[in-house]
């Protein structure tokens, strides 16, 4: 397997361009099996995951195509993909494919949605905890599909199509209002989802299915409004930005000093880890196109954080948040209240001296002096960062094993940081 290698105490200064948005992407590529007509997608980032969603998309006969590379983009840039629904031959999703990625747990959406009928995979287990999807299957349910399990299988039935519905969440789900919003632009008649997720991957996803002919009002809410329609089109549609790809450079950068310009990216996507940042002592200011992040030789200071849905923090910033806090000149406190199981990495930063306190949902990281280089292990995609976080910092050098989980959410990620200063370098397995 592939290994990272970073020789750290190199402060980064210069400009990396922020990637299209895999948890926008991911969910805009299942929606082109809402029509027949082609989805045109720009800004793709080039992933593990969306490799794994186009071999699933194949499996039930969508035809996709890759532009060839336009003039200024480069392998940083994002791809343009094209996908076309026109002759979807199976609607069963097999647990080989959907167990490499929970999110494609989604198709079951449009599928049942267009096809009255769909036969899914359940997804499986789940390093960071369980995730379940009971309440993706509530919305289907409330749509009017009939929903059995057999053997792994959630199999979703509406012959006669989807009717609207009242959908009130218990809990935010953003997997559960990607499946309400794209099912319910089907359904005949009028679709209230209360306690919508207000993510802006849901706002994205809601302004490309707007352009392909839907009715929705209130993405961005806790209550969206669809209004179903019988058909939707074809159209052309970017991926936003990455907002945590956007957090984690901005914390790599508060953490081993510079000045970096984050570029193609909006600071109102992530401005609650921002306000944190400067608190921990960095200084954001917005560009054109971007956001510029700076710190002095002044130390990082102890900031205490909990996660949230957004606008709050993100909980997919939070292992990087706690690289940062390694080295705050105090004791900082991260609670976590949306994965049970998302402290995995405090095990491999102990391995570069942090000093980190589990008690229940709360880590408690008592800011140390100095990192030092160690061999250490990737646990899952965000754990896997905060690793690289920590290692730009740490004396000596730090190797990290089982990047594949990086490979599925940062593109370029080794060449973009090496460009702005990191002694970093991907070892080939």
């Amino acid at each position: 397997m592939d290994r990272i290698r970073i020789r750290g105490g190199a402060p980064l200064n210069g400009l990396i361009p922020i990637s299209g948005a895999k948890n926008a992407a991911l969910p805009l590529m299942i929606a082109s099996l809402l029509t027949e007509e082609t989805l045109e997608l720009g800004n793709v980032p080039r992933l593990a995951d969306i490799s794994s969603l186009l071999r699933i998309m194949s499996n039930f006969g969508v035809d996709h195509s890759i532009a060839g590379r336009r003039p200024g983009q480069t392998t940083e840039t994002g791809q343009t993909i094209r996908l076309t629904a026109k002759n979807v031959i199976d609607t069963t999703a097999p647990y080989e494919l959907v167990s490499t990625m929970r999110a494609s747990f989604w198709v079951i959406a449009p599928l049942v949605a267009r096809f009255g009928h769909a036969r899914v995979s359940m997804p499986g287990g789940c390093a960071i905890g369980t995730r379940p999807v009971d309440l993706l299957i509530m919305a289907l349910a409330k749509l009017g599909a009939a929903i059995e399990i057999e053997a792994g299988y959630v199999v979703a039935t509406a012959p006669k199509g989807l009717r609207g519905a009242e959908i009130d969440f218990p809990k935010v789900t953003v997997g559960g209002t990607h499946v309400a919003l794209m099912a319910a632009t089907l359904a005949e008649g009028t679709t209230v989802i209360r306690n919508a997720a207000r993510e802006p991957e849901v706002v994205d996803l809601a302004q490309c299915l707007v352009k392909m002919g839907a009715r929705i009002q209130g993405a961005g809410t806790s209550e969206i409004v669809v209004e179903g329609v019988s058909r939707l089109h074809g159209t052309s549609h970017d991926v936003m930005p990455d907002r945590i790809e956007t957090g984690t450079y901005a914390m790599a950068v508060a953490m081993t000093g510079g000045d970096l310009v984050l570029d193609n990216t909006k600071p109102e996507y992530l401005q609650a880890a921002l306000d944190v940042l400067g608190q921990a002592g960095a200084e954001v200011t917005s560009t054109i196109g971007g956001i510029r992040i700076r710190r002095n030789g002044n130390g990082i200071q102890p900031v205490d954080i909990t996660t949230d849905p957004f606008p709050g923090f993100p909980t997919d910033l939070q292992a990087q948040f706690m690289a940062l806090m390694t080295r705050a000149s105090g004791t900082s406190r991260i609670r976590e209240t949306i994965f049970e199981n998302r402290f995995m990495h405090v095990q491999e930063l102990a391995r570069l001296g942090a000093r980190i306190r589990l008690d229940g949902d709360s880590a408690y990281v008592e800011g140390v002096p100095t990192l030092k280089g160690a061999p250490v292990m990737a646990t899952d995609l965000r754990a896997s960062v905060s690793l690289v976080i920590a290692g730009l910092v740490a004396e000596g050098e730090t190797t990290i094993n089982r990047v594949y989980h990086l490979d599925r959410g940062f593109e370029a990620l080794e060449a973009k940081l090496a460009r702005c200063g990191a002694q970093i370098e991907r070892v080939r397995g």
